[in-house]
């Protein structure tokens, strides 16, 4: 295939250099030419992406923060090929897919919201790899679900990355879950970290507190992005989480063992009937 991608961040150069591990070729768009001009002598990628050869692509997946996204499918999608398929990679899908679905009627061609669920701590094209999405999971937003035609022309383009999953969802239902699965985890995360006893841990911590504080060492300007992006799922979340807080702190304050051990049976059972032993 011709593959076209937007954005040579730690996604999109993870998706450059899993295509052209499959000997595709790979053509990219990035706001900085530097990191196109150093992918290029790498050998990561083959050609800059741009106006002129954006029809050539069979696919184009486009890995920029969600208003970015926006603005690149509103500017560029004219001069996509009529057959291709353009997918984003943005960790929220409402109004990506909102836009994606209209330009794609517009000008013909075929968008499919998704949100590869892999990463790392570190963001930027130093620290892509080619098999970033091994064994990840894929969600994928379509125009319509009953298109099978077209979820198995997507997850065959696709296979280079070699993910472990597809889940099919809708745009609402996947910044439901994603407020809770990846945006809670990462404020709880790096609210936690803010205690001032934090700088005094070592020698009293171990797998509990690297678990809960891996997330704190993130990209600020995206995860906010993707937070006023889905602010009001995230709410409910926060909403919901601090209440839960305001248990525990109120069984301490009073005495109250009996209710405290009722809580964390709660949290156990609740861990059991969702994830099991």
């Amino acid at each position: 295939m011709n593959v076209g991608i937007v954005g040579l961040g730690l996604i999109g150069g993870s998706f450059a250099k899993a295509f052209k591990a499959a000997n595709d070729t790979v053509y990219v768009f990035n706001r900085s030419q530097e990191i196109v001009d150093f992918a290029i002598m790498k050998g990561d990628v083959d050609y800059k992406l741009d106006k002129s050869n954006m029809s050539e692509c069979d696919l184009i997946i486009v890995s920029l923060y969600p208003n970015s996204t926006i603005d690149f499918l509103n500017d560029y999608s004219q001069y996509f090929n009529k057959n291709a398929v353009v997918i984003d990679a943005c960790g929220t899908k409402r109004a990506v897919c909102e836009c994606g679905f209209e330009n794609a009627k517009k000008y013909g061609y075929t968008f499919i919201g998704a949100h590869p669920m892999a990463g790392t701590h570190n963001s930027g094209y130093k620290y892509s790899k080619a098999d970033m999405f091994k064994n990840a999971p894929m969600v994928l937003v379509p125009p319509v679900f009953d298109d099978i035609e077209l979820l198995d022309r997507v997850e065959k383009m696709l296979a280079p990355c070699k993910f472990g999953s597809f889940t099919v969802t809708s745009a609402e239902k996947h910044d439901e879950m994603i407020a809770f699965t990846s945006q809670m985890p990462h404020i709880v995360s790096n609210a936690f970290i803010k205690s001032p006893t934090a700088g005094s841990h070592k020698g009293f911590s171990a797998g509990s507190y690297k678990d809960l504080t891996r997330v704190a060492w993130l990209n600020p300007v995206m995860w906010s992005d993707l937070f006023f992006e889905n602010k009001d799922c995230l709410i409910k979340e926060l909403d919901v989480y601090i209440e839960h807080l305001k248990e525990y702190k109120n069984a301490l304050e009073n005495g109250d063992e009996e209710y405290m051990i009722k809580l964390l049976e709660e949290g156990k059972q609740a861990k059991e009937k969702v994830d099991g032993r």
